[in-house]
């Protein structure tokens, strides 16, 4: 099945592509998620005229991705959680936890766009990726401490 991609999909293509997908990919995953568009004539036409807007938008897109480079590689994020043994934590920090301290901060950034591979679960400083555009991406200092016990 040729599909028509109207996003970003990792692995797959950029947004514009026509690209070859197996059906069950296509059906079940692509177009019900608005991903995708099947490739027929009348949408090869209308997809040229998104190219021209999409490039147009990829560039502001880049531009303002840029502007927030600078901002967020100096942001330090801080969470204190409770440790166990050899400073093992209970529980996590977790992508959607960096996003939120972020937003409190007032940087609007997604979840998804939080280059986490694994959740955090040891004390210690760590540097995270945030993948702002296909091509630019900051580097956020998060810092995991022991919670202090409080005094009974």
């Amino acid at each position: 099945m040729e599909v028509i991609l109207k996003e970003d999909v990792n692995n797959l293509g950029h947004r514009g592509d026509v690209v070859k997908v197996a059906d069950g990919y296509g059906r079940n995953y692509l177009l019900p998620k608005k991903l995708a568009m099947q490739a027929t004539a009348a949408n090869k036409a209308v997809i040229e005229q998104m190219k021209a807007s999409a490039v147009r938008k990829s560039a502001k897109e880049k531009a303002e991705a840029e502007a927030l480079v600078g901002q967020l590689n100096s942001v330090a994020l801080v969470f204190e959680r409770k440790v166990g043994e050899h400073d093992h934590l209970f529980g996590s920090v977790t992508s959607a936890d960096i996003a939120a301290q972020l937003e409190a901060k007032g940087f609007n950034v997604d979840r998804r766009k939080v280059q986490l591979d694994e959740p955090l679960k040891q004390v210690g400083e760590f540097h995270i990726p945030v993948k702002l555009h296909r091509e630019v991406t900051a580097h956020i200092a998060v810092t995991v401490k022991a919670e202090e016990a409080a005094a009974v």
